[in-house]
C-alpha cells in the first residue's frame, strides 16, 4: 500500500474526484465525512440548503467510496460546529455585524479535526476537494496558494491553517479548473457526478430573507430593534432588528428614500443603522483581530487585501503598532469593508497564483 492520506469528504463533486485521483495516484485513501448539521424534517425545506452536511450527502460519499474501491468513516461534530460556527455566526448578525462561518468552519472545526484523524488513522497526509494549492518556498517550508482556476478559489477560506497541517495537506484539485473536475467526475461515472452545487451556506436555507429567518429562530428576545437614519443622523424609519442589515445592502432596506441608498454603518449598540450614498462605503483602512501568520512574515509588508471571498484584492500595506494591532491601509478606497467578515493578505508580487500571508478577523474601518 502507498502512503495513508484521509480525505475530508462531503458528498460532493469536488472532493469526490480529488480522493478518486489520490487513489489512483497510490495512495491509500481513507474517506472521512464530518457530520456537521441536521435538516429540519420539513418538507418544504428538502433540498433548501447548501451541501456538505445533509445526511443524504454523507451517504454520497460513502457511494463514491464504494464504487472507488477504498473505506469510509463518518464522525459525529455536530456539538462542535453548533457551537463553534453556528452560535458566533447568530451571534454576529445580533450584534451588527457579518460574519464569515466557512472561515471559521475550516479553522475551529474541519481543519482541527482532520488533523486529528489524521493521527487517529496513522496517515500522513491530509486532503480535501478545496480550490487551492500548496507550494514550497526556497528553504522548503509548505505555504497555500492560490488556485489555478481564480473563479472557484478557495485559498481565502484556508488563510489560518496552522503550519503543521500545512506540511501534511494535498489539493488535488488546485491545478484543474471546475469545470475539468465535472466533466472527470462524469467520465469516471462517479455516484453524484450531476448533482448540483452549494451556492449558499450549508446550514441555512436558500431565498429572500432566508438568513434573518435562520437567526430569528435563535435569537429569542436578543434581536435589536431601532432606527433607519441617513448620515445627517435624520430618522428615516424604523426596523425590526440589525440582524436583517449588511454593510453594503442595497435592497431590502424597508424605506422608499427615491433615490439609490446603502446601508454604510450598523451600531450593535444603539440598533442605528446608518443609510447613505454609495461613495459612504469607501474605506481607506481598517484593523483586524485574531489574526494569524504565515511563519517568516514581518511586518510591515505590502500584500494584496481580499476583504470578502469574491472580492479580487486591493493593494495595501499591513502594520502591526506596539500595542500588537494589526492596521490594514489601502493604498486606494476599497468599498463595503466590513466588521465581520476576513481581511486576507496575499503576495502583491504574484498577480495570480499568489501565496497567502494570513488574515483576520475586520473589527475596525475608517
Amino acid at each position: 500500500m502507498g502512503e495513508r492520506v484521509i480525505v475530508a469528504m462531503s458528498g460532493g463533486v469536488d472532493s469526490s474526484v480529488a480522493a478518486a485521483r489520490l487513489h489512483d495516484a497510490g495512495y491509500e485513501v481513507v474517506g472521512v465525512t464530518l457530520h456537521l448539521w441536521d435538516y429540519p424534517d420539513d418538507p418544504d425545506a428538502k433540498g433548501a440548503h447548501g451541501r456538505c452536511c445533509a445526511p443524504e450527502d454523507q451517504y454520497d460519499a460513502r457511494r463514491v467510496a464504494d464504487f472507488v474501491g477504498f473505506p469510509h468513516f463518518t464522525f459525529d461534530r455536530r456539538d462542535a460546529f453548533r457551537t463553534q460556527v453556528v452560535e458566533p455566526f447568530v451571534d454576529a448578525y445580533l450584534a451588527g455585524t457579518t460574519p464569515s462561518p466557512c472561515t471559521t468552519c475550516n479553522r475551529s472545526v474541519k481543519l482541527g479535526e482532520l488533523l486529528a484523524l489524521a493521527k487517529r488513522l496513522g496517515a500522513t497526509k491530509v486532503a480535501t476537494g478545496h480550490f487551492a494549492r500548496i507550494e514550497r518556498d526556497e528553504t522548503g517550508r509548505a505555504f497555500v496558494a492560490e488556485a489555478v482556476d481564480r473563479r472557484k478559489d478557495q485559498s481565502y477560506f484556508l488563510y489560518s491553517v496552522p503550519e503543521e497541517l500545512v506540511e501534511m495537506l494535498v489539493f488535488p484539485l488546485g491545478e484543474s479548473t471546475k469545470d475539468e473536475v465535472r466533466a472527470e467526475a462524469v467520465a469516471r461515472s462517479l455516484p453524484g457526478a450531476t448533482k448540483g452545487e452549494s451556492q449558499e451556506l450549508c446550514f441555512v436555507g436558500q431565498g429572500a430573507g432566508a438568513y434573518a429567518k435562520f437567526v430569528e429562530e435563535r435569537a429569542g428576545d436578543r434581536r435589536t430593534a431601532g432606527t433607519l437614519v441617513d448620515e445627517a443622523g435624520k430618522v428615516l424609519g424604523r426596523h425590526e432588528g440589525i440582524h436583517k442589515f449588511t454593510v453594503g445592502q442595497r435592497k431590502g432596506l424597508g424605506v422608499a428614500l427615491g433615490h439609490p441608498a446603502f446601508v454604510t454603518r450598523i451600531d450593535g449598540r444603539t440598533g442605528v443603522v446608518v443609510l447613505g450614498s454609495e461613495e459612504g462605503l469607501a474605506v481607506r483602512e481598517c484593523s483586524v483581530e485574531d489574526a494569524c501568520f504565515s511563519p517568516g512574515v514581518t511586518f510591515p509588508f505590502r500584500a494584496r487585501v481580499r476583504v470578502r471571498y469574491r472580492h479580487e484584492g486591493a493593494p495595501a500595506i499591513v502594520r502591526r503598532d506596539e500595542s500588537g494591532e494589526i492596521r490594514v491601509v489601502f493604498d486606494e478606497p476599497v468599498r463595503a469593508v466590513t466588521t465581520g467578515q476576513v481581511a486576507v493578505f496575499y503576495d502583491p508580487a504574484s498577480p495570480i497564483l499568489a501565496r497567502v500571508y494570513g488574515g483576520g478577523k475586520i473589527v475596525a474601518h475608517a
